[in-house]
């Protein structure tokens, strides 16, 4: 009997579309009434004739993937076509920002300075067991809050495992710095792209809206997680009993005379050139200057949403930073000498990398298309917004991080989840009161919680299979972890919501 196995993102995509548009023949049509910024105006809402035939809906149908890139907003129906003359409706902007963050990022990892970087890391801190778990998972966090590592991580455990087993800890300490190391950070994305980026861009935000939250909880919510890990490490190392995942033939084998655990000699890890250094250093200012381009730093530093902007602050959107990574990804492959051959090939392969979540986006966007088209967008969010009627703002925020939970596991893209949820979820808010920067913070630490246990991700289950750990002895390691962080998100987005 064949495996049933989970579909791929863009096939649960296809299917929510489908669904959508049987559903949009069902849900009665309305709309709101907006204001001058577009949005919809509370206790406003009321029927309409879509005025859709049968054969408007079929071409919304066929055209949605197209619509979702670069469909155009009429300005007096508010219908969304190829051919309209008005607004950009589709995913364009962020479209082309992925594959040009894929391209950069791929031309980093070329390189080697990334991989050599963490290694000799790794190598330095050999000796210390609980400065090296730290050190290694900050860095994780830290390429997780700000481009989203995540599946890079796989290449880790061929270095970390033995590492940590030489170290005389067990395969799971190696587990929970790679996965939750990253995944923590991913979770408490700050200006992760593939997150908070398409996140903002659906809600019509900017890429900085909510940093001082979110930097706030990447810093304690990391801070736990690392605590978490050091903790089953050292309880591990005094009583090899307590491990969760046991140990293989082999694993403790590496130990001297003294029992102490053996350590990797220096020249088992290559040591960085002058040349990985410089990679290192223009990638770290190349993702400090994309942070620098998009905070609202007047409104960050005084904590007025409506303070006039410094004059040295960029406002800089999608457009600008797509821009901005293509022109890194050509200095970083100049200054690794890369050649023109190889770096005009690393850079058309790392955008097709990034083609399937770039594809995810415009299908999404496709699938809020038809909504827009047969006017049940409105409908849906009036039936929500009676259900959060009356509740306080903070209660408010909470229920948007609850309800993101079960959408995190349906539909596992996060950027697909993203462009799906976000037009319902960021005009809720601001019925409710509350910044939509908090709506965005609450939707990517569900996405974010879901995605360091669920076996629908090719981090968790690639990890644990890599690290020859049972997924079920991994479960039982973090739960504990995962209901910590549940109540500080909680925490964090009911006060974020106070206080905007």
């Amino acid at each position: 009997m064949r495996k049933f196995s989970f579909p791929s993102a863009l096939t649960v995509l296809v299917v929510v579309t489908l669904a959508v548009w049987l559903l949009a023949f069902l849900v009665p049509s309305g709309q709101y009434d907006r204001n001058d910024s577009g949005a919809p105006v509370q206790g406003t809402y009321h029927r309409v004739d879509s005025g859709q035939s049968f054969v408007d809906r079929l071409n919304d149908l066929f055209l949605s993937p197209v619509n979702g890139l670069y469909g155009i907003q009429d300005e007096r129906t508010a219908l969304v076509a190829p051919d309209n003359v008005g607004a950009l409706y589709g995913s364009a902007g962020v479209f082309l920002f992925v594959l040009a963050i894929g391209a950069f990022i791929t031309v980093v990892f070329a390189t080697g300075a990334l991989d050599r970087g963490i290694g000799r890391l790794a190598h330095r801190l050999r000796e210390r067991g609980a400065l090296l778990i730290a050190g290694v998972m900050v860095v994780f966090s830290v390429l997780g809050t700000v481009e989203g590592f995540a599946e890079e991580t796989l290449g880790f455990y061929g270095l970390i495992v033995p590492l940590m087993l030489a170290l005389g800890y067990d395969r799971m300490t190696a587990v929970g710095v790679i996965i939750l190391g990253a995944g923590v950070g991913v979770l408490c994305s700050t200006v992760n792209p593939f997150a908070t980026g398409v996140a903002s861009s659906a809600a019509g935000i900017s890429l900085g809206d909510g940093i001082v939250l979110r930097c706030a909880m990447w810093i304690v919510l990391t801070g736990v997680t690392i605590a978490y890990v050091i903790r089953y490490a050292s309880r591990v190392r005094r009583d090899p009993e307590r491990s969760l995942s046991g140990f293989l033939p082999g694993d403790r084998d590496g130990g001297d005379r003294d029992g102490e655990p053996a350590v990797p000699a220096a020249s088992e890890v290559p040591a960085l050139t002058s040349l990985h250094k410089t990679v290192l250093v223009a990638t770290a200012l190349v993702f400090a200057f994309m942070i620098f381009s998009v905070v609202p730093w007047s409104s960050a530093l005084t904590g007025d949403a409506d303070a006039t902007p410094y004059g040295f602050e960029l406002g800089w959107s999608f457009p600008q930073l797509a821009a901005l990574f293509l022109c890194a990804a050509v200095l970083v492959g100049l200054v690794a000498r890369m050649g023109e051959q190889r770096l005009s090939s690393t850079i058309v392969q790392g955008a097709a990398d990034f083609v399937s979540p770039a594809l995810v986006i415009l299908l999404a966007r496709g699938v809020t298309t038809i909504m827009n088209n047969s006017k049940i967008t409105d409908t849906v969010l009036h039936s929500i917004e009676g259900v959060v009627e009356g509740t306080s703002s903070g209660l408010f925020a909470v229920i948007v991080f609850l309800v993101n939970l079960p959408l995190a596991f349906l539909i596992p893209s996060t950027s697909g989840h993203a462009t799906l949820a976000m037009p319902i979820l960021a005009p809720l808010a601001d019925f409710a009161g509350v910044s939509r920067a908090v709506v965005v913070t609450a939707w990517q630490a569900a996405s974010g919680l879901m995605n360091l246990w669920v076996p629908t991700t090719a981090v968790t289950i690639g990890g644990v299979a890599l690290a020859k750990v049972g997924y079920d002895r991994y479960l039982r390691f973090v739960w504990p972890l995962l209901a910590v962080l549940l109540l500080l998100i909680c925490g964090f987005v009911a006060l974020g919501a106070a206080v905007t």
